[in-house]
């Protein structure tokens, strides 16, 4: 072959061998890019800081329990006509920001008709407190705290359950007010309970049971 075209295959040669060197170092170089690209990204995820909720705080519904019986239980004869006839232990918790004090009312929305019409009630009133502290978590058995109201029977305190033909609920509801209740003379469960709704912050609900075992064996 002359040399002039050995020459010019020579060039040809270098030139193509230049190309696909810098077409791999190229396609290298990409391909690096490519996965530091993608490992950044993971990284990134990997690290992406999580939100510390160490400090907020959820704050706890009201709650009104008692250890004499579960909501919805059977009240314990101690607590009726046919025992001690006094309060159940209750136990109080949650109680939200800017409660001036604590309202506790307890009635029987089970009462015969007859006596319903005969008294012209739709319940009966058992026990009625209010202008209990704040700071209050539990009233104990048999001694109440804050101020009585008047009960069914007329008399400030507490009347325990005492149904005359069958099983009742007895319903107490508990009521976180804003403010404190004042009144001339003793208290009716309405007054109170209308007064404490006006002022209302939250309120609780623990319900009992029970039927008088005479009315078991009529």
């Amino acid at each position: 072959m002359p040399d002039g075209g050995r020459e010019k295959e020579s060039i040809m040669r270098s030139f193509t061998t230049r190309s696909a060197r810098r077409a791999y170092a190229l396609l290298s170089l990409m391909t690096a890019i490519v996965f530091i690209g993608g490992f950044v990204a993971v990284s990134r995820k990997a690290e992406a800081p999580v939100a510390d909720l160490s400090n907020n705080e959820t704050r706890m519904a009201l709650t009104l329990t008692s250890p004499a019986f579960e909501d919805g239980g059977v009240i314990p004869s101690e607590y009726t006509c046919d025992g001690a006839n006094v309060n159940p232990e209750l136990r109080i918790g949650g109680v939200p920001e800017g409660t001036r004090s604590l309202v506790l009312v307890m009635d029987d929305p089970d009462i015969p008709e007859s006596v319903k019409q005969a008294r012209g009630i739709d319940v009966f009133d058992h026990w009625v407190l209010y202008d209990i502290p704040p700071t209050t978590d539990s009233i104990p058995k048999g001694a109440p705290v804050g101020t009585a109201g008047l009960n069914g029977l007329g008399v400030a305190g507490y009347a325990g359950p005492c149904p005359p033909d069958r099983e009742h609920r007895y319903i107490f509801r508990l009521y976180a007010v804003s403010g404190t209740l004042e009144f001339v003379k003793a208290p009716s469960l309405k007054e109170v309970e209308d007064a404490a709704k006006g002022m209302a912050i939250e309120s609780a609900t623990l319900i009992g049971r029970y039927n008088r075992p005479v009315n078991v064996t009529k």
